[in-house]
């Protein structure tokens, strides 16, 4: 047998020794099957890493436009409504131009992005917030926030008039049920309500700044099909906006006051650089990933968190009526967010 071990053995053209192992040839499916696991892994990994951004971006802003209302209440004073949102918007395009600069990434944006731009500032940063603030002098807080919550609907029909998007049934049902929730938290003050002119204005301005935010948001993500980045239009949009409220305030003879206090300067930086910096960013970046309809159901968990944060800080009374809306709200929540994905199969080693 030892003396066998350095024998060679002819085999066509090619002598091997039977001290060396001969080759085997590699089973072919096992080669694809393998090839279409390492593919079907990576694809999940993929997946759950979009689906992870998708969660925190929009935790991100729930938490964040859901607790914006105290620095708001805090702005309310002798400045303006309207100056006060010129410094909010003023302050924060400047902020967003200086961060791009320095880290080069502003993007260049064409006559026509610029366009979108102004008109994306007049809807976001500009009538929106003006006509929500007017609003309020007439109606209750909890009446605008389920006005403002319709924008869940509303993206979802504009999806459908401008970009051809079929509504997904999920998506409406999930919409009509956080508005049920959210009319019963609020329902003592809805049914306590007399309906008067003043009553009926205010709806009125609070279903346009609705409609001027679902607006804002067709069109940034018309931006972002065309490989805009929010962080850039947002900067432009908040320019156009502020630009344009300080020439109403010009016109109308609206003087331009400043607190220069702890509440009112605080606040203002909480708005400026949470509020709208990362809160808007996030939110427009949730448009461009999830579609508009699946983002805005961010305005529809706003009343919820700061509910919660009125419990502790207002010693807010929760009731029946409010524990249910809050189930139906998170329950429309999961609706909306439902979505029937293909199952991937191996057949014949290859996914199908």
């Amino acid at each position: 047998m030892d003396s066998m071990a350095g024998m060679t053995i002819p085999l066509g053209f090619v002598s091997y020794s039977l001290a060396t192992p001969l080759p085997v040839a590699p089973d072919a499916n096992a080669q694809d099957c393998a090839s279409a696991g390492r593919t079907a892994r990576s694809r999940l990994m993929a997946h759950q890493g979009a689906c992870t951004m998708n969660i925190s971006l929009y935790l991100l802003t729930v938490l964040i436009w859901g607790t914006t209302w105290i620095a708001l209440k805090l702005q309310l004073g002798d400045v303006a409504i309207p100056v006060s949102i010129v410094y909010r918007f003023a302050l924060a395009a400047l902020v967003l131009f200086a961060f791009l600069l320095l880290t080069k990434r502003l993007q260049p944006v064409n006559r026509r992005g610029q366009l979108i731009c102004l008109a994306q500032g007049v809807c976001l940063f500009c009538v929106n917030f003006m006509c929500f603030y007017t609003a309020s002098q007439w109606i209750p807080s909890g009446l605008i926030a389920v006005v403002f919550s319709t924008s869940t609907l509303w993206n979802a029909l504009n999806a459908r008039v401008f970009f051809r998007q079929k509504i997904a049934g999920n998506v409406m049902a999930g919409g009509a049920m956080g508005l049920i929730g959210l009319a019963c938290l609020f329902w003592p003050e809805l049914s306590g309500h007399s309906a008067s002119r003043e009553t009926l204005i205010g709806l009125g301005l609070a279903l346009l700044g609705t409609l001027c935010f679902s607006a804002g948001n067709m069109l940034s993500s018309l931006q972002q099909k065309a490989g805009l980045r929010p962080l850039t239009t947002n900067a432009w949009g908040m320019f156009y906006g502020a630009t344009i409220l300080g020439l109403y305030c010009l016109l109308s003879g609206t003087p331009f006051t400043f607190e220069w206090n702890t509440r009112y300067v605080g606040s203002l930086l909480f708005l400026v650089i949470p509020g709208s910096v990362i809160a808007f960013t996030a939110y427009l970046t949730l448009v461009g990933r999830m579609g508009p309809e699946r983002a805005a159901y961010c305005t529809v968990l706003f009343p919820i968190v700061a509910l919660n944060i009125s419990t502790w800080v207002e010693g807010y009374q929760w009731t029946v009526a409010a524990l249910l809306g809050l189930v139906l709200v998170m329950a429309g929540n999961v609706l909306v967010f439902r979505k029937t994905r293909p199952v991937a199969v191996l057949v014949g080693g290859k996914l199908a």
